[in-house]
């Protein structure tokens, strides 16, 4: 950060009522060049076909002439070209691919925005925010429940979040803060630059495009003011137990020392969201018993579970008899890793067997970083396994002639062996 944004913070944490009346002109030549280095090497082209290594090859000239046109007010930001991923239960998502030059806008814009905002976040949020991380939600979640303030969990969908964002409250909350009509102007042109679906042009009224770097701060400011804040100063107040929120993004879950709190909130969460534009999916937000199970060792059984952030989350016993809060991979994350682990490796059996090994311990072990939570073993190892069949699977199918019996595949694991399951994050105790 530079001294100037560091000042910046300074005053926000400092005056929370402030509001910043200059601000455009810290989206400097560095600043570009700070955003330009955090642009992934291989991330996909936008509609101009441009690279990273191509805008690098004349990087000084190419970053003076976008603050020159920033500064002027010629900057145009380019269509977004839409992307549809698939997801786990059928239907795709729409992702926004930005040329190169407006992710560098993009992101020396969230630096700037980011300075001013991360004073005023409030500690419930926990997505795209600077060293924190979905595994510090799961543990404010697992404090709760040891404090026995989780008995009740109001679990929540907001539909379409991103596409549904009202831009105009959007710019209403901005201005609490902002007032340099440069940045609003800039904002702006990265919330209406309209999308490429192919060959159909569209300019959609509502939302954020999904995929902007910009986009993942905008929402974290929309939730601050719609859901955060009316959470800790309207609704916790006038409770009678203890209550939390914990909030990744747009994913969230309330929790509840008594039931008739949750019900009371329940009630009326989605008059909130209704306020701000948004609606939440009736069949995915319910409210659920929590608390821990009554029952001596080998009776009873545990209540209700519910998924947060590709976890499940569920009681289970201790070797000694004791029931405790734990963690596993979601069903269906798990069986999207293992198909998407066996489609790699049906794709790529042509590769070299040191390419495909090199790949391949990339993918279990960037599985393991995000799901090796204490606990979680078991799929850990589920998926290892499967990978280790695929593998096996689609090399017997590089030669009619060479069979690969196990016994030689195995002989192949000791030259090139993959990561074993182990665990990365502790969760509990933290």
């Amino acid at each position: 950060m530079s001294p100037e944004l560091q000042r910046v913070a300074e005053r926000a944490r400092r005056e929370p009522e402030a509001r910043f009346h200059a601000l455009a002109h810290l989206i400097d030549v560095p600043a570009l060049k700070r955003a330009f280095r955090h642009v992934r090497r291989d991330a996909a082209k936008g509609v101009d076909g441009v690279t990273k290594g191509e805008y690098e090859a004349h990087l000084e000239e190419n970053l003076t002439d976008l603050h020159e046109r920033l500064k002027t007010g010629r900057y145009r930001h380019q269509p977004v070209r839409r992307v549809n991923i698939p997801k786990e239960k059928g239907g795709t998502r729409p992702i926004g691919v930005s040329v190169l030059e407006d992710k560098i806008v993009q992101g020396a814009l969230r630096e700037l925005l980011e300075v001013v905002y991360e004073q005023d976040f409030a500690d419930c949020s926990y997505g795209f925010r600077p060293k924190r991380s979905a595994h510090g939600a799961v543990r404010a979640l697992d404090r709760a429940v040891r404090r026995g303030e989780a008995n009740w969990v109001l679990e929540a969908d907001i539909v379409s979040f991103f596409d549904s964002l009202d831009r105009e409250k959007l710019r209403e909350m901005l201005r609490l803060r902002i007032a340099d009509g440069s940045v609003h102007r800039l904002v702006g042109k990265c919330l209406n630059a309209g999308v490429l679906d192919g060959a159909v042009f569209t300019s959609p009224e509502t939302g954020t495009v999904q995929g902007s770097a910009i986009s993942p701060l905008l929402g974290n400011i929309y939730l601050h003011y719609a859901l955060d804040r009316w959470f800790e100063a309207d609704v916790k107040p006038r409770l009678k137990g203890a209550a939390h929120l914990i909030r990744y993004a747009d994913d969230f879950i309330m929790c509840f020392e008594l039931k008739e709190d949750a019900e009371r909130v329940y009630r009326v969460l989605p008059l909130r969201m209704g306020k701000y534009g948004l609606g939440l999916h009736p069949e995915k937000t319910r409210l659920l018993p929590f608390g821990r199970p009554p029952g001596e060792q080998g009776v009873g059984k545990g209540p209700s579970t519910f998924d947060f952030l590709g976890f499940t989350l569920h009681w289970k016993r201790t070797r000694h008899g004791r029931w405790t809060m734990a963690v596993k991979t979601r069903r269906a994350r798990l069986s999207r890793s293992i198909h998407a682990v066996s489609e790699w490796c049906r794709g790529h059996c042509h590769w070299p067997v040191p390419e495909q090994h090199k790949m391949l311990c990339l993918k279990l072990q960037g599985h393991y970083n995000y799901f090796g939570v204490n606990g979680n073993l078991r799929c850990l190892e589920t998926l290892y396994h499967r990978t280790k069949r695929a593998w096996h699977k689609w090399l017997c199918r590089r030669s009619q002639r060479a069979r690969l019996t196990w016994e030689r595949f195995e002989d192949l694991l000791r030259g090139f062996p993959l990561p074993s399951p182990r665990i990365v994050v502790q969760i509990w105790g933290m």
